[in-house]
């Protein structure tokens, strides 16, 4: 009986020593800049943990049947593997089309 307790006590140790770390420092905004323009806006922010977002939005074709907005901007984070990926996009009347170095590029 004390052999089978000291074995079940061995594998809940060997578990929880295996198991990927849960604890996460929450991250600080470093920067945070917004400025909201009658025909658009702009913002960027930075956090602690190596993330970053800069986004600007325009009315495009104002007055007419085709109005729309673009928006342009970027984002970059700290993968798994300690590499920061960066995304640049542009979403407008074609679609979100995101661009970035680890990204496939589409057949032409």
């Amino acid at each position: 009986m004390k052999f089978t307790i000291a074995i079940a006590i061995t594998c809940l140790l060997a578990c929880a020593l295996a198991a990927p770390p849960t604890i996460q420092q929450d991250a600080q905004v470093l920067r945070f800049d917004s400025d909201v323009l009658p025909e658009g806006y702009k913002f960027a922010v930075e956090t602690s943990d190596g993330k970053s977002h800069q986004e600007e939005g325009q009315l495009k074709d104002v007055g007419t049947d085709h109005e729309a907005i673009v928006v342009r901007g970027s984002y970059a984070y700290v993968g798994d593997d300690g590499q920061t990926y960066t995304i640049q996009y542009v979403a407008d009347e074609n679609g979100f089309q995101p661009e970035g170095a680890h990204l496939p590029r589409p057949v032409q």
